[in-house]
């Protein structure tokens, strides 16, 4: 019994110090309707500047205590200097535009703090007088975690204090409801807009500050503690402060208990409690029916037209130029040039959803990797040749998107995407925990080409005609009669209902379809790599995608290839060029982003 009641606190201190970052995240959603994804960027900036602060202090508690507000504090302005400079200049732009902006600025704090604190784990000292543990009915249980219940408390208090009891708070509630009413009413939006940011972004410093007595601070507390927080957020309901603390108690506390009777789950528990729960509540247990404001995926636009007689000339000089030049390139080079090729297919299996489906997938990588592991067990456990890998990748692709998509498709917006993610780290976990037949995170190795592709030449050759080729297919669908009632059904759900058209049907067929033509990327880069290993489905491949996508342009039929070449090209000589390519790459993101909003081939359009 006492040891159930020290794991239940161990929730709690977990659920509080979740809750301190999701609250900051819910709250900047709730009014600026910005999918944050540099939230966990401010939350590893004020570790680290906890870290430094507590450690140049003097000891004792008021320096100890000091510098983590003071941290907290910094981070908020932090927080401010992001907003006035980045987002405030694109705040009407489609929502997936604004975190393209974010995950910029993720890349730029990530080199930044490289540059600043090193590459290394920073270990900081222990709070003052909470050094030792409290009995717990004989259990020992750390006091510092005590404190860090009771601190995840008062800080949900002085917030309902402040959105109840002051006039900011009515403000943000009233923005919370309906934005535009409150711009209506003569309220100025750019410095309630910065007031939430510094709040949001304070309270995510707040966070991270207080995880350097438990933890260590590296360069990974980003990630790991955004998806945690983006599944608390919509678990609770975009915007709902009671629903963000109900979600991160409801998850901490299955964590704890998790880890007693299922170890394994621990890794993906919290990604199927947002699956279930958004299957069950489409908008979250206390999350409301968007509104207007509603996540869009798309700019208003005409209808999309056939290539122009030069547009077809660029085609087939591009076309011309992939037959004749392979033979003279290098094999780096060639290996360079499939590499390009598979990238252009996995954006367009994306931008097929996305573009014309208008249905927004944080969580492409899983078909991609659905793909690669296909044609890797029929290798590797059945001694099938590259071949029959090729042509099985798709079909099982397809077969999880079809599953997959059964669900997504029934939301929409930011739930519907989340939702995606959801899927997709459940198959990425499945990846890493089945061992016995995927290896693990030793992956499954020798997954080689048949021995006539073998040569780095007819290997491009053989990359450049099936992704070509699927890329063509997925334009001939867009133009087809699939393709304008996946349109119609984008621009008006009901229009389409009344004439006929089943969206749900139509939706769901053009998911797996999309999924099968990323399962055929992902085959293509097994054999490249001839291996296939968890990372081909992780979050990290998701977002490329959505990268690629974003910078061609999601209006444009030739902007998944433009942004798939930039991207990878610009990633590929960075990478070459200087250490900090992650900080370049974010730059030139954020540029792109405020620049050219409608991404590169967009703009050209326009």
């Amino acid at each position: 019994m006492s040891h159930l009641l020290v794991q239940g606190l161990s929730g709690l201190a977990s659920a509080a110090s979740l809750f301190l970052v999701a609250a900051g995240l819910t709250v900047i959603f709730g009014v600026t309707r910005i999918v944050n994804f540099a939230h966990g960027s401010l939350y590893m900036l004020g570790a680290y500047l906890a870290y430094s602060l507590v450690t140049w202090l003097p000891r004792g508690h008021f320096p100890f205590w000091g510098g983590v507000v003071l941290a907290a504090l910094l981070t908020g302005v932090i927080g401010v200097v992001v907003e006035v400079l980045v987002l405030r200049r694109i705040y009407k732009a489609p929502e997936l535009f604004q975190l393209l902006a974010t995950f910029g600025v993720v890349l730029v704090v990530q080199d930044l703090a490289l540059a600043v604190w090193g590459p290394q784990d920073l270990l900081g000292p222990r709070a003052p007088g909470l050094r030792g543990a409290v009995d717990v009915l004989g259990e020992r249980f750390p006091l510092y975690d005590l404190v860090l219940i009771g601190i995840g408390g008062v800080v949900l208090l002085l917030l309902w204090l402040l959105f109840q009891r002051t006039r900011f708070g009515v403000l943000v509630r009233a923005a919370t409801a309906d934005r535009e009413m409150v711009g209506a009413l003569g309220v100025n939006q750019r410095w309630l807009f910065t007031g939430v940011f510094f709040l949001g972004s304070a309270l995510a410093g707040l966070g991270g500050a207080l995880q350097v007595p438990r933890e260590s601070v590296n360069l990974n507390m980003d990630l790991a503690i955004i998806s945690e927080a983006f599944v608390v957020v919509v678990v609770g309901g975009l915007g709902s402060l009671p629903g963000a603390a109900l979600a991160a108690l409801l998850i901490g506390q299955l964590q704890a208990f998790g880890i007693l009777v299922f170890p394994r789950i621990t890794l993906v528990l919290v990604f199927l409690v947002m699956a279930v729960v958004l299957v069950v509540r489409p908008y979250g247990l206390l999350g409301k029916r968007p509104g207007g404001h509603a996540a869009s995926v798309t700019l208003p636009e005409p209808p999309l037209a056939g290539l122009t007689g030069r547009g077809r000339a660029v085609v087939a000089l591009a076309l011309v130029l992939c037959v004749v030049l392979p033979p003279f390139l290098g094999d780096y080079a060639l290996v360079v040039l499939s590499e390009l090729a598979i990238a252009v297919l996995f954006a367009a299996s994306l931008h097929f959803i996305m573009g014309p489906g208008g249905m927004a997938s944080f969580g492409h990588a899983a078909y991609f990797g659905a793909g690669a592991y296909a044609a890797a067990l029929l290798v590797k456990h059945a001694a099938a040749p590259m071949e029959v890998g090729l042509l099985a990748a798709p079909f099982a692709a397809g077969l999880v998107g079809l599953l997959f998509g059964f669900f997504c498709v029934r939301l929409s917006g930011v739930y519907s995407a989340m939702l995606t993610l959801a899927f997709a780290q459940i198959a990425w976990s499945t990846a890493f925990q089945w061992v016995e037949v995927t290896g693990g995170d030793n992956g499954i190795l020798g997954v080689w080409p048949s021995a006539w592709a073998v040569p780095k030449l007819a290997y491009a050759y053989l990359s450049l005609a099936l992704c070509l080729g699927g890329t063509w297919l997925l334009r001939r669908v867009i133009f087809a009669p699939m393709g304008y009632a996946l349109r119609a059904q984008r621009d008006s759900a009901l229009r389409a209902e009344a004439i006929g058209i089943d969206a749900f049907k139509v939706r769901w067929l053009a998911f797996a379809l999309a999924a099968a033509f990323a399962g055929l990327a992902g085959a293509l880069f097994a054999f490249g790599k001839g291996s296939v290993f968890p990372t081909t489905m992780a979050i990290p491949r998701s977002v490329d995608a959505l990268l690629m996508v974003l910078l061609g342009g999601v209006q444009t039929l030739i902007g998944p290839v433009i942004g798939a070449l930039a991207y990878t090209g610009l990633h590929e000589q960075l990478v070459r060029v200087t250490e900090l390519w992650r900080a370049a790459l974010g730059a030139i993101i954020i540029a792109l982003v405020l620049f050219f909003p409608r991404g590169l081939a967009g703009f050209r359009r326009a």
